[in-house]
């Protein structure tokens, strides 16, 4: 690929299209702003949409177009225009294909402004809102935050998978893993594995690996907690615990938690703001208030939000076993209930509050009215794709809510991927 300087390009100008190898289409276009995937949106000659990987907003490249999905999408094959905010990637596995960190040639700075807009265009588009209030959540560090990391494995090495496809590449470190996590790509063994889940908690320092499907082989330092797929199919139970909020978590193998523990205290931090209002209301003697912490996890805002505050029970809704028997005993000093079901299928208790943090998938129809039934005067909804709080927001406005403010939290620096707060006030 080739660079060239300002002064020796032609910016802001799509050009008339040629053809290149093997019949592509091959169109000079000007990249927009980021869209939900990590995409650039830009404009074909002839005024279609075309979603381009490798550029940035600003840029001015020229691409090889294809028809793909029921959609034009551009690769880059030379960048005549490139952007200030563009850098060298630090990570040295990004130049060889490694797909994990997608916008590491963004700016850290850059990027979070980039997602902003990127939530704010799908909170327009999607969510109907005119006017999207989107604002960045607390900085958090770039390098070394990873305390859970997915690695696939070829004899016997960790390694992570190209961008949009199954192969391979072989990495020695990985510059965003927690130091604990980096130490066991960098010298694992893992044996007969396919691939392997490594987990640490940044607090005690207690690691484990899942391996996939089975730990044969698998040779790790004596303190890492190693663990096979299939044993845990046949009923073996293995943890860790960490700290955040003040609180200690067991987190099971099979359990979901945050992928950083300062980014699941940054979540908690920006919904007890943005709920601290109500969470200041005690209930009557008798009568608590009640939060409904919709897709708990392991507990971590039921536990964090109402740690310390009088007056306030829980009713938290996971569909998931393990994370169920880990809520149960992380949130055994509260008054909490934890019940196994779906929110599909949850009878809503009446509420004064509602946090939901659902899958990339978002909330859907069926759930939102199922949330809405709690009665509740706020709704804080965590989403990790900002498509998904696009469509939700619209199904929230449907149903009472009014948005009232976005916050974006960075859990994923140098990629594409968001972790959204939205406030719903009922009108």
């Amino acid at each position: 690929m080739t660079d060239l300087p300002p002064s020796e390009a032609d910016h802001g100008e799509a050009s008339s299209p040629s053809r290149g190898p093997a019949g592509a289409e091959v169109v000079t276009l000007v990249a927009d702003r980021l869209v939900a995937g990590g995409e650039a949106i830009a404009r074909h000659p002839d005024g279609r949409v075309v979603l381009v990987s490798g550029a940035l907003p600003g840029e001015q490249v020229e691409v090889e177009v294809r028809p793909r999905k029921g959609a034009l999408r551009g690769v880059v094959r030379r960048r005549l225009w490139a952007s200030p905010d563009r850098v060298r990637p630090r990570c040295p596995h990004v130049a060889e294909g490694c797909g994990g960190c997608d916008l590491q040639d963004l700016d850290t700075t850059a990027q979070v402004g980039a997602k902003i807009d990127l939530v704010a265009d799908s909170l327009r588009r999607l969510g109907r809102i005119a006017e999207p209030v989107v604002t960045p959540g607390p900085p958090l560090a770039p390098w070394g935050f990873r305390t859970t990391l997915r690695v696939a494995v070829v004899e016997g090495r960790a390694g992570l998978r190209r961008a949009e496809s199954h192969d391979v590449v072989g990495i020695d470190h990985c510059l965003v893993a927690h130091p604990l996590i980096d130490e066991l790509v960098h010298e694992g063994d893992f044996g007969a594995a396919d691939e392997v889940v490594l987990r640490v908690g940044a607090a005690t320092g207690e690691r484990m690996a899942i391996a996939m499907p089975t730990a044969e082989g698998v040779v790790l330092p004596p303190d890492v907690l190693v663990v096979g797929a299939d044993e845990l199919e046949a009923g073996r139970r293995a943890w860790i615990h960490d700290e955040v909020a003040g609180r200690r978590w067991r987190i099971s193998a099979e359990s979901f938690f945050q992928t950083r523990p300062d980014g699941a205290a940054a979540l908690v931090d920006v919904v007890r703001s943005m709920s601290a209002d109500l969470l200041a209301e005690p209930g009557r003697p008798g009568r608590p208030r009640t939060l409904l912490d919709a897709y708990a996890g392991v507990g971590l805002f039921s536990g964090a939000l109402l740690d310390g505050v009088p007056g306030w029970r829980t009713v938290a809704a996971e569909r998931n076993r393990s994370s169920v028997a880990d809520a149960r005993h992380n949130l055994a000093d509260l008054d909490a209930k934890v019940v196994a079901t779906t929110i599909e299928h949850l009878r809503a208790p009446r509420s004064d509050l509602v946090v939901a943090d659902p899958s990339r998938s978002g909330l859907g129809r069926a759930a939102v009215h199922v949330l809405a039934s709690a009665g509740a005067s706020r709704v804080m909804l965590v989403s990790c794709d900002p498509a998904s709080a696009g469509r939700d927001a619209a199904l929230l406005a449907a149903v009472g809510y009014r948005p009232v403010e976005s916050v974006l939290v960075d859990l994923f620096p140098h990629t594409h991927h968001t972790e959204v707060v939205t406030r719903f006030d009922r009108a």
